[in-house]
């Protein structure tokens, strides 16, 4: 597998063969979102854009009548699937792009887009994945959207207040010893926050945390 290849077939098939050991690393929610969480009414729809195996999807579910979580790739939704029921939460689980949303315009209440965005190769096409959160939201909405950060400490030679960020590869290392690379533009804060504000998003707050680029934002 070439792991610099960007495609989002390739990221579908890189997600699919690490999707059960991601489970096992990725048990708790986010204290950022946990936090956002906590100041939203949730309201009737709720959404979470790259849901990975749902530990943010089932706090979704506490605090709306319904949520939805979307990912590419079928392997992660699987182990939402089997969390949902150890766990006792209900959800919709929908294998689809971020950049193309499978739902209808103004429908979404709350909308967790975390860990997600770096994934996608291309300024224009991030940029349309954020237009494409926008276009589902409602107008009193409210969403938290999340990316790798250059203020992260694993790139030492950046301190965070570059205004570009830059492509890269980051291994994931199965218990076996084989690695699998995965793309991810690495956001510089004030790149982060433009590429919201192209998309026609409003920016509410913005801020570095944990090395990740963090916005709330609304339509």
């Amino acid at each position: 597998m070439d792991s610099a290849d960007p495609d989002p077939e390739r990221l579908r098939a890189v997600y699919d063969e690490i999707a059960d050991h991601f489970d096992k690393t990725r048990a708790y929610p986010w204290p950022e979102v946990e936090e956002f969480l906590a100041d939203s009414s949730g309201g009737e729809w709720a959404l979470d854009i790259g849901c990975g195996n749902g530990r943010h999807t089932a706090l979704l579910a506490e605090c709306a009548d319904h949520a939805v979580g979307l990912d590419i790739s079928r392997g992660l939704l699987e182990t939402a699937r089997v969390r949902m029921g150890e766990d006792g939460w209900a959800g919709e689980l929908v294998q689809g792009n971020g950049a193309t949303l499978p739902l209808a315009s103004n429908q979404i209440d709350v909308a967790l887009y975390v860990a997600t965005l770096h994934h996608l190769p291309e300024r224009e096409r991030r940029v349309q994945s954020l237009r494409e959160l926008r276009r589902v939201l409602r107008e009193d909405g409210r969403a938290l959207v999340s990316a790798w950060s250059t203020a992260h400490d694993r790139f030492d030679s950046f301190d965070g207040t570059e205004p570009e960020g830059f492509d890269t590869t980051v291994d994931w290392t199965l218990p076996d010893g084989e690695t699998v690379g995965r793309f991810y533009h690495i956001y510089a804060p004030e790149e982060f926050e433009a590429d919201l504000q192209a998309a026609g998003l409003t920016v509410q707050e913005s801020f570095v945390s944990s090395g990740n680029c963090y916005a709330t934002v609304s339509t």
